[in-house]
């Protein structure tokens, strides 16, 4: 209690001092360039300050503000490169790290929440943390019966910290509006705050694991640790072992990337479907990347982290799958009416369903290839033609809605193509989506595409 409320003065005098520097010395610029104006308008000194002021910021502080860097992380491939370039290694930390908590005050978490006598239930204990995250960290153990265990201890107070740093984040929303191109970065800090009392509950991120690793035992392509022992602020799982998603990116070979993507996107459409709940936080710092002596063809991913679930009994719904086959068969009619319905479209809104159609086939590209080389280059692509408002697309995009039932599904979805554009691998996307995709293998006339 005693250093607390200092600390929440420092945090929040950290995020109202953002806009003062940023606005200033980025939001024009870099507003320049994402509007397609020559490169050397902007200094490469301001890009790299700019980057240094915003992500060490944020990097300082736990709760909401790294919880937005990481979000935000996995759309770092749709930065032009000569912007991207200052803020990647800045990004990457912020999916892996961020300042520990002091051994005393972990101690102190674990005798109130397992117990005075918590050293008894491991063998061994590492003060220093293996990881940390926007409201908790993670310590190495043994526990009693041998097993190599991680030990997932919540930052006290995690909760106030974290809607206060979503709140202030919310206000000065706007700046961080240039960073990525046609993205409203307004939504993604609510739906952040909105689901803060769920990522707090520790039993209800175990109850997911659980039923995660439940289905996935076994799996040749999907490893999940299943639960040990928790509690509402304490979760032990089984340790796992790996090669983190960001040092792939960073340095892996081509046969990693490959198998990392096409893993991911497996998991993207396979979770829902084997479990009823989309796995909704895949930043790289939530998935491992298990390589053994074997083919890469053997190669497992880990996944971490199961405190932001999208509840979907029925797997993800079947007119993503239909609307998805329709658009590549070219039935634009199909499609407007489909997404008329579904709420896309508004019933006070008109559009032609040939524009519609345009508007839909570069981004739906990789759904009708056999296979798809993601590239952070084909994501600037789609971001800038989405973001300039010249662009036919940029005004057609304005009209459009995103009903709330699709919002997260729409985040995790783009959020995973970031993640394959960063990996640059090439993933035979159309046969997960013909396997998991409700609704998109009817007829197969992405055949005919």
């Amino acid at each position: 209690m005693s250093d607390l409320p200092r600390k929440a003065v420092t945090r929040t005098a950290k995020l109202a001092a953002l806009p003062l520097g940023f606005a200033g010395r980025a939001t024009l610029g870099l507003g320049k360039r994402l509007g397609g104006r020559p490169a050397d308008e902007v200094a490469s000194e301001l890009q790299a300050r700019t980057a240094d002021q915003l992500f060490k910021v944020l990097g300082e502080l736990k709760g909401g503000a790294m919880k937005f860097g990481q979000a935000l992380s996995v759309f770092e491939a749709a930065l032009p490169e000569e912007v991207a370039g200052p803020y990647r290694a800045a990004l990457t930390k912020l999916q892996d790290a961020a300042p520990p908590m002091p051994a005393r005050t972990v101690h102190g978490v674990l005798a109130e929440r397992l117990g005075a006598d918590w050293r008894s239930l491991f063998t061994e204990f590492e003060d220093k943390p293996a990881a940390a995250a926007s409201i908790g960290q993670v310590h190495r153990a043994v526990w009693h019966d041998g097993r190599e265990v991680a030990v997932k201890v919540q930052y006290p107070g995690a909760g106030d910290a974290l809607l206060s740093d979503l709140n202030q984040l919310g206000r000065v929303a706007r700046l961080f509006g240039p960073l990525i191109p046609g993205m409203d970065i307004k939504p993604l800090i609510a739906e952040l705050r909105d689901r803060i009392s769920e990522e707090l509950d520790y039993e209800l991120e175990a109850q997911a694991q659980h039923i995660h690793a439940t289905e996935f035992a076994g799996d040749p392509d999907v490893m999940v640790p299943e639960v040990v022992h928790r509690t509402d602020q304490v979760l032990v799982t089984e340790w796992m072992h790996g090669v983190p998603m960001s040092e792939v990116i960073s340095g892996g070979t081509q046969a990693m990337r490959d198998r990392a993507g096409q893993l991911l996107a497996y998991f993207l459409f396979a979770g829902p479907a084997r479990t009823g709940l989309l796995h909704a936080d895949p930043h790289p710092g939530n998935f491992r990347l298990l390589v053994d002596d074997g083919p890469a063809e053997g190669w497992r991913l880990g996944v971490l982290d199961f405190g932001t679930v999208d509840r979907l009994p029925d797997g993800l719904p079947l007119p993503i799958g239909s609307a998805l086959r329709l658009a590549l068969a070219g039935d634009a009619e199909a499609v407007h009416a489909m997404l008329r319905q579904e709420g896309f479209v508004k019933p006070t809104i008109k559009l032609d369903p040939d524009a519609v159609l345009d508007y839909l086939r570069p981004i739906i590209e990789p759904a009708g290839a056999e296979e798809f080389a993601f590239a952070r280059g084909w994501m600037r692509a789609q971001a800038a033609r989405i973001a300039d408002p010249r662009s036919p697309a940029h005004q057609l995009g304005k009209q459009l809605n995103l009903p709330p039932s699709y919002l997260l599904i729409h985040r995790v979805t783009l959020s995973t193509i970031g993640v394959l554009c960063q990996l640059a691998a090439t993933v035979r996307l159309r046969d997960e989506l013909r396997e998991w995709l409700p609704g998109f293998a009817e007829g197969d006339e992405a055949e005919s595409a």
